[in-house]
């Protein structure tokens, strides 16, 4: 078992309240239970030593590893190939009545045998509460019970395993042929609940085939038929799996702590439902025709309105746990030691108090993007909608935090006014479509002055382009989205400057930074790599500007930096490799974006290919 294998080396598996990444050596190193933003009980990815994990490999010295989905499921295969056979490692997360709440959440891991003879081994050490709760190890026949306070773990097994304890651990080995299957099935609940059945090999099947055809049945739902079906399709489920499936809301991420640069400080918990980011995932699931996952996170979005509960005293915050809860109080587990020593491993995320003024732009969006949109935007609806725009009338020229959460002080950010733009001008659209009490006076008013502000501060005449904020001539490419909102022709020459300008500067090798920390300093030490969200909303908008050629290709080079099982992290470091968070919803919606315009485009106007320079 390798100490720390790089972030970009893992699958994940899901039940839609809570998921697990395996790595390709077949050890769980990240899994929080019972919802994502919970505890972990194992986190060896985060400290090796004392984080947690559950192994299941195959011994040898001369063992080569491959990992992959079958096919448009969120079922994971490990494969050991070795000198006497080929063994698999099956794993998945039964999904059973995603849509109700529940503390009690399966792993299931199949060994199984393809050809000749193979010794699986197995250990599992849990470490509950982020490694701070000690836990009691009872061991009877095929069942270890681990009991922590508050919650407690069954491992049982089906087939010639026999646990054995190691300490308050226990462990394994197994040696199987094509005739035999075992399995190590890990139930996680809450303390004092009813023992799991046993798993039988029957048991074990009939719960693999309810899973593969789960999935099959849902990735059914897509209507795109694009030229990229597999890459999308993957992302998609990605998606889904993000999803807390009782509330309908997304996370960032299914990880907290993992570095932005190995060694530095810019590691946060993205395990909570930023607001920005689920209604622009709501838009690349709307757009595959995933109308029920819509729907889903538009009456989440909907009751935060409705509830007005935050910490901040703002009508929305910038992010909640998936229940709605406002409160992330941010704190640092200072006995971990990070991924790779990548200190401090931080839980919550304090930047739930800031003010970040975009995220009305993306939630108005998010709650009238609708092919029905009368049906869905009931009196109540529209009368929480409204209230947000009478507040943004009185709020959109304040300086906030921005759209990337920097630590450095509030900003006039071109982005922030760019979505109050689209918030306004959104909703008077609405308000005429569907004939709703609105004061349409005010909202115009505030909609000109943001756009005349825009164009008066947030452009720069010496670098022929717009900028992150009010005086300075720092490019960001957040404004890559400025042609996609409808505030900016893609063809204007503001437009196309503003793109060149990024190109020459943000731009490497189809890579995109977000913007320079050195010339606009976020209040965070150390750098970081380019960021894949961008690197899509650049291909996005390419496309949109007509540059498809530039586009296509741009878009082909980001799929070679996805892992080997289709994910993305948040970002792609100097030489390559994966950081951040992993995987990134952010990432994967925008990759569904991209493949959207591009296909649009290529179909309506194809362009001859030409020869790019190597800076693009």
């Amino acid at each position: 078992m390798r100490r720390y294998p790089p972030i970009a080396d893992h699958g994940m598996i899901g039940d839609l309240q809570t998921t697990a990444l395996v790595s390709s050596d077949g050890v769980v190193d990240w899994f929080c239970a019972p919802r994502f933003d919970s505890p972990s009980l194992f986190a060896a990815l985060l400290d090796h030593d004392r984080g947690g994990h559950f192994a299941i490999a195959v011994e040898g010295a001369d063992v080569t590893t491959r990992q992959l989905y079958l096919a448009d499921t969120a079922v994971l295969i490990t494969r050991f190939l070795t000198p006497d056979g080929v063994g698999e490692v099956v794993d998945f997360m039964p999904v059973d009545r995603p849509e109700t709440a529940t503390d009690r959440h399966r792993l299931v891991r199949v060994m199984r045998v393809t050809r000749g003879r193979v010794r699986f081994s197995l250990t599992c050490r849990p470490r509950f509460d982020y490694a701070r709760a000690e836990h009691r190890l009872t061991l009877r026949e095929d069942t270890a019970h681990f009991s922590a306070p508050g919650t407690e773990a069954y491992l049982q097994t089906a087939g010639p395993v026999s646990l054995q304890p190691d300490g308050r651990d226990v462990r394994a080995f197994v040696d199987l042929e094509p005739e035999h299957v075992a399995a190590a099935v890990l139930t996680v609940c809450a303390a004092g609940g009813e023992p799991p059945p046993s798993p039988t090999a029957d048991s074990v099947r009939a719960e693999f085939e309810e899973t593969y055809a789960f999935w099959h049945r849902w990735i059914r739902r897509s209507r795109y038929r694009g030229r990229w079906l597999e890459t999308v399709n993957r992302s998609a489920i990605t998606l889904k799996l993000l999803t807390y499936a009782p509330t309908g809301a997304p996370v960032a991420a299914a990880t907290a702590g993992l570095p932005e640069q190995l060694g530095g400080e810019r590691n946060w918990d993205y395990r909570y439902t930023w607001v920005r980011d689920a209604s622009l995932s709501l838009h690349a699931l709307l757009g595959l025709g995933f109308t029920e996952e819509a729907h889903a996170f538009r009456q989440w979005l909907g009751e935060r309105l409705r509830e007005g509960r935050t910490v901040t005293g703002e009508p929305l915050q910038i992010m909640y746990r998936v229940d709605g809860d406002p409160r992330l109080a941010e704190e640092t587990l200072g006995h971990l030691e990070g991924y790779r020593g990548s200190a401090p491993v931080r839980i919550g995320n304090g930047a739930a108090d800031q003010l970040q003024l975009d995220i009305y732009g993306e939630a108005v969006y998010a709650l009238t993007r609708t092919e029905d949109l009368a049906h869905h935007m009931g009196y109540d609806g529209w009368l929480g909608l409204s209230g947000v725009l009478d507040w943004l009338v009185e709020n959109w020229d304040r300086p906030d935090e921005g759209i990337w959460e920097t630590r450095g002080g509030r900003q006039d950010f071109t982005y922030s006014r760019l979505m109050c733009w689209s918030a306004f001008d959104r909703g008077i659209r609405v308000a005429r479509e569907l004939a709703r009490p609105a004061d349409l006076a005010g909202w115009t008013a505030a909609r000109d002055a943001v756009f005349r502000q825009i164009m008066d501060r947030g452009w720069s005449e010496r670098r022929k382009a717009f900028v992150q904020h009010y005086g300075s001539d720092v490019l960001d490419a957040s404004l890559l989205l400025m042609p996609s909102v409808g505030f900016i022709t893609p063809r204007d020459p503001r437009w196309l400057s503003t793109l060149d300008a990024m190109e020459s500067e943000l731009v490497s090798d189809s890579l995109v930074y977000r913007y320079d920390p050195a010339a606009s300093p976020d209040g965070l030490r150390g750098s970081e790599g380019t960021f894949s969200l961008c690197s899509f909303l650049y291909v996005d908008a390419l496309a949109h500007s007509g540059r498809l050629a530039q586009g296509r290709y741009a878009f082909d080079k980001m799929l070679t930096y996805a892992n080997h099982v289709g994910l993305f992290a948040e970002e792609i470091g100097p030489t390559g490799e994966q950081l951040g968070n992993f995987p990134q919803a952010f990432t994967h919606l925008a990759l569904i974006t991209a493949a959207l315009s591009l296909d649009e485009h290529l179909d309506d106007a194809p362009e001859k290919p030409r020869l790019r320079t190597a800076q693009n």
